[in-house]
């Protein structure tokens, strides 16, 4: 654990568990959270507006991404709009396009010019965030999103393009780049050496943070008690 104090990245929890978020927040490791329509259905939530407003309640003092889920451009700016107005510490999450593939850059410029801040998500490719560094307003924090988990799950090496990514975001000191979708906790080590300034780390891999550091040999040795634990349990013989 003591590798984690070294590090400059902020850990935001991705997840819509509310007893895994205040969980989370009690222990204050991470510095914020975000959320999304597929994280909130596989958790149960039934109703949108009244479970962020009750994160909110208990999270006042972090920040906290909230989707909008609309596919046309005029509805997704109405539910900004009205997400923005749910705390002062809520991002209005953003897809980079809408389901037929057309670029929300448009809306995206409107709103950061707006005041509201943004978290652009679902982004995989550079030309894509060059596309949203152009339109950021330079006032307005906002949060670039990038899914180096489902680059890698391509075959493709994410590193290269986290590291160009933060190339290209640097001369907008008030726009942090996010590692997204992260799949191991070796993730946030990569994440810090490429000039993220967060990554999202779901509550399983955060319950991972104290091997940080391990010892290997002790691991190696764990884990054989587990086999023989484990088989001894279940009473398998030969």
């Amino acid at each position: 654990m003591s590798q984690l104090k070294n590090l400059n990245i902020k850990l935001f929890a991705d997840g819509a568990d509310l007893n895994g978020m205040i969980e989370e927040y009690n222990k204050g490791i991470v510095s914020g959270f975000t959320t999304n329509p597929t994280l909130m259905k596989k958790a149960g939530v039934q109703d949108y507006e009244k479970f962020a407003k009750e994160v909110i309640k208990l999270i006042p003092d972090l920040p906290i991404s909230f989707e909008v889920f609309s596919d046309d451009f005029q509805n997704m700016e109405r539910e900004a709009k009205i997400i923005s107005g749910w705390g002062k510490n809520v991002y209005i999450k953003i897809p980079i396009t809408n389901t037929k593939g057309e670029f929300s850059i448009p809306l995206i410029k409107k709103l950061s010019h707006d005041g509201l801040q943004l978290n652009i998500t679902a982004i995989l490719t550079l030309n894509q965030v060059k596309g949203v560094f152009e339109v950021l307003s330079p006032e307005t924090p906002a949060i670039v999103s990038i899914f180096a988990g489902r680059i890698a799950d391509t075959g493709c090496d994410p590193i290269p393009i986290m590291s160009e990514a933060a190339a290209i975001l640097k001369p907008n000191e008030k726009t942090e780049l996010l590692w997204a979708s992260t799949r191991e906790l070796l993730n946030l080590f990569q994440a810090e050496k490429c000039g993220c300034h967060i990554i999202t780390i779901t509550n399983d891999i955060l319950k991972k943070l104290s091997l940080v550091g391990k010892d290997l040999s002790e691991l190696s040795l764990e884990t054989v008690h587990m086999f023989y634990a484990d088989a001894q349990s279940a009473g398998y013989k030969i």
